[in-house]
């Protein structure tokens, strides 16, 4: 497979009203679809978040991963994405969350870690816009001086790369102790008494609000590779929330690792 450059493709930007969470995990598999089938041109899509929910990676085990009684007690929902990676802590407000859909020839030859530093360059110039020193650390994380930033996670599927990546701009790092059990075990491990030593808020380190860092992100990716309005279409949209009754929603897909 002969390699593709970002600006080879007309990237289109899709960035909808507050959506929960099941359909989210509906849309990346949608989306992703509609870009390998070709009927939707190459998309950054920004999610915005109607409740708080934990998300975890495609092979995680839930029980492992969540206190699924904490999560309950805080009216937080457990969802289960199609891409690997680590558990992410969502609160609405308190995260940026975005997705790449791509054709597979944009990382051909690529490995994954190749490719998630590829595909993350441009939020991380974002990010160095912003005076923060970021960098990519393998295998897929963002990170500076003061702390983690992001995670990411990616699958490939049909001819197309699904990467999407979560931004931490507030925590609240107690509730993500008492709902993630990897948390604690990672603290302890290090002795940290806090968990914002190790996922250090976009806000803390920028000064800016939420909408501020979205829109130096949007201008950096517009600048270095093209990028167009657009918007979910009606049949994107009826196949993701048919996606998310029959699929994301359920407890045998979240708990299909137990």
């Amino acid at each position: 497979m002969n390699r593709t450059r970002w600006n080879d493709y007309k990237w289109q930007l899709v960035h909808a009203l507050p959506q929960a969470p099941a359909l989210h995990m509906a849309l990346d598999e949608v989306l992703t679809d509609e870009v390998a089938a070709r009927r939707r041109p190459p998309t950054l899509r920004v999610w915005e978040w109607s409740s708080p929910c934990v998300v975890i990676g495609r092979f995680q085990s839930l029980r492992n991963e969540v206190d699924q009684e904490a999560a309950q007690r805080h009216g937080i929902e457990v969802v289960r994405r199609i891409s690997g990676g680590g558990a992410m802590f969502i609160e609405p407000g308190n995260t940026i969350t975005y997705s790449l859909y791509a054709p597979e020839s944009l990382v051909a030859g690529m490995s994954f870690q190749e490719s998630y530093e590829f595909m993350d360059a441009w939020v991380i110039d974002a990010l160095q816009g912003l005076g923060i020193h970021a960098w990519y650390q393998p295998l897929n994380d963002i990170t500076s001086p003061g702390g983690k930033i992001a995670g990411a996670a990616q699958t490939r599927r049909g001819g197309a790369v699904l990467h999407h990546v979560t931004m931490a701009y507030d925590i609240d790092s107690a509730k993500m102790l008492e709902v993630l059990r990897i948390g604690r075990e990672k603290l302890s491990d290090k002795a940290t008494q806090s968990a914002a030593k190790r996922v250090d808020p976009l806000r803390s380190q920028t000064g800016r609000t939420r909408a501020e860092v979205i829109e130096k992100m949007l201008a950096t990716f517009r600048t270095r590779h093209g990028l167009t309005a657009s918007r979910l279409s009606p049949e994107e949209l009826e196949q993701a929330n048919a996606l998310a009754a029959s699929k994301f929603a359920t407890a045998a897909w979240t708990g299909i690792v137990p």
